[in-house]
C-alpha cells in the first residue's frame, strides 16, 4: 500500500531524513518510532506531499506519488489524522464529518459507521469543533479521516496529551480499524499500547532507520527501548 524508498528532506538548509525507507502492506498495522526530533512527522510530511523531498520516493498502491500535492495522495487511497488534530473549530461536529466526505459508492465508513465507531462523539455531533474536548477532537479528526474512505490510515501522535481512559479508547477503535481491513500507519509514544496492536515498527534515529522489527522483537530486546526510545 505504502512503500518509501530513500527519503532525503528537511527545512531550508536543515537536513532532517537521510535515506528513510519502509513500507506498509495493505491491512497492516505499523508503528514509526524515536525519540522528538528524529524526522518522524516530516516523513509523514513527506508522504503525504506537504514537505517536499530531496530525494527518494513515495509509492502509493503501486504509483510514484513523490512531490505530488496532498489532494491527490488522498485520491490514492491515504487519511491522514494530523499531529494537534487541526479540526475546523468553527464548525460542528457532524460538519467537520461531512466536509471530509468523499462518497464512493458503497462506502465502507459513513457518518452512521464513524458514529458507531464513535458513540461519544455522535451524541455531540451538533457541538463545534472547539466545544469538543480533546479526546473527542482526536476522534473527530480519527473520523474525519476515515470518511475519505482511505486503505490507509497514518496518525501522527494519536494518543498524545489525553487521559489514560481516552487513550484506552483510541487504542480500541484503531484495532477496530484494522479488523475492517484498513492498513494503519502510527506514530506515538506508549510502546507497549503500539506493541499489542502493531504487527511491525519502524525507529528513527536522527533521520535514518535505525532498528524494524515484529512487536515480539521490540518487547524482548530491552536494547531498542534503551537506546532508541527512552528520553
Amino acid at each position: 500500500m505504502l512503500q518509501v524508498e530513500g527519503l532525503q528532506g528537511g527545512y531550508g538548509d536543515s537536513q532532517v531524513l537521510f535515506g528513510v525507507g519502509f513500507s506498509v502492506a495493505a491491512g497492516e498495522a505499523v508503528t514509526l518510532l524515536g525519540r522528538n526530533g528524529m524526522g518522524k512527522t516530516t516523513t509523514v510530511k513527506s508522504v503525504f506531499g506537504l514537505q517536499k523531498p530531496w530525494r527518494g520516493r513515495v509509492i502509493v498502491d503501486g504509483a510514484d506519488m513523490t512531490g505530488k500535492p496532498p489532494h491527490a495522495i488522498a485520491q490514492r487511497g491515504l487519511g491522514l489524522v494530523p499531529e494537534g488534530r487541526q479540526i475546523f473549530p468553527t464548525l460542528t461536529a457532524e460538519e467537520n464529518l461531512i466536509a471530509a466526505a468523499r462518497p464512493p459508492r458503497n462506502a465502507k465508513w459513513t457518518l452512521a459507521s464513524v458514529y458507531r465507531l464513535f458513540p461519544g462523539l455522535a451524541a455531540r455531533r451538533r457541538n463545534r469543533g472547539n466545544q469538543l474536548s480533546g479526546g473527542e477532537q482526536q476522534m473527530l479528526a480519527i473520523g474525519r479521516a476515515l470518511m475519505t474512505n482511505p486503505r490507509l490510515v497514518v496518525l501522527d501522535e494519536a494518543t498524545e496529551g489525553l487521559a489514560p481512559l481516552i487513550r484506552d479508547e483510541i487504542w480500541r477503535c484503531l484495532r477496530q480499524i484494522k479488523d475492517e481491513g484498513d492498513a494503519i500507519l502510527v506514530i506515538d509514544k506508549n510502546v507497549d499500547a503500539l506493541a499489542r496492536f502493531a504487527d511491525r515498527h519502524v525507529v528513527l534515529e536522527k533521520g535514518k532507520v535505525a532498528w524494524s522489527g515484529t512487536s515480539e522483537q521490540l518487547l524482548t530486546d530491552a536494547t531498542v527501548k534503551d537506546r532508541y526510545l527512552h528520553v
